[in-house]
């Protein structure tokens, strides 16, 4: 089947869109507002888009009355924010932030959480959080409804126990998002496979004379 979203409502679009890029992370993003109140929501548009320099970005839709959600404003006034990701201790916590709380009541006070202060920003972290990433705005860019921020990781606060030599980090299991409206799926059961060469690839193929590409080059 083929589907063209031009020819869809922008709600069915987005359930395309959010059922078929999955499993998607989750930034669970503490922002500061005007008079010091934490602000506190998970974004699942959001992923790391360049280690060096070292940029993550997260998307942000308006509110149904068109206007910025609190974390856009803030995130613009500041030029910072911190991007905590969500273990499965924190569901609940995370679930209940995602309310629609008004500017004036902090989703991190709402939820019994805690937060800690940051080293390189003024924006403080969750604490019960086992990473977070203090983050300095690098850019904004409108997409539509959505507003898209990249910010530059400008320190990494990572419990003891997920560190092992070389900065190795090992047993983090975040939890990420899958369809709408309310799927989510952890990230225990992992595996790895070894990445091949060129040469292999070569070398494999050449052992192999039925194969009709091997040795063209």
């Amino acid at each position: 089947m083929q589907i063209d979203p031009s020819q869809h409502s922008g709600a069915d679009n987005y359930k395309l869109l959010s059922n078929l890029v999955v499993p998607r992370p989750i930034a669970w993003v503490s922002s500061l507002g005007e008079h010091g109140l934490v602000n506190l929501a998970p974004f699942s548009f959001f992923n790391a888009v360049s280690a060096a320099p070292m940029y993550v970005m997260f998307s942000v839709m308006q509110n149904e009355s068109g206007a910025p959600k609190d974390t856009e404003r803030n995130v613009r006034a500041r030029k910072e924010f911190v991007v905590n990701l969500v273990t499965e201790d924190l569901l609940d916590a995370m679930n209940l932030s995602a309310a629609d709380f008004p500017p004036d009541i902090s989703e991190a006070e709402a939820a019994g959480l805690h937060c800690a202060p940051s080293v390189k920003i003024a924006t403080p972290r969750i604490a019960e959080a086992k990473v977070s990433l203090e983050c300095a705005l690098y850019s904004e860019q409108p997409l539509g409804h959505y507003t898209m921020f990249i910010g530059e990781v400008v320190m990494f606060h990572i419990a003891d126990e997920l560190l092992g030599p070389r900065l190795r980090v090992n047993g983090f299991a975040p939890l990420g998002r899958m369809g709408s409206p309310s799927q989510y799926c952890r990230t225990t059961d992992a595996f790895n496979t070894a990445r091949i060469s060129y040469a292999q690839w070569l070398e494999k193929n050449a052992a192999n004379p039925a194969n009709p590409q091997a040795g063209e080059r």
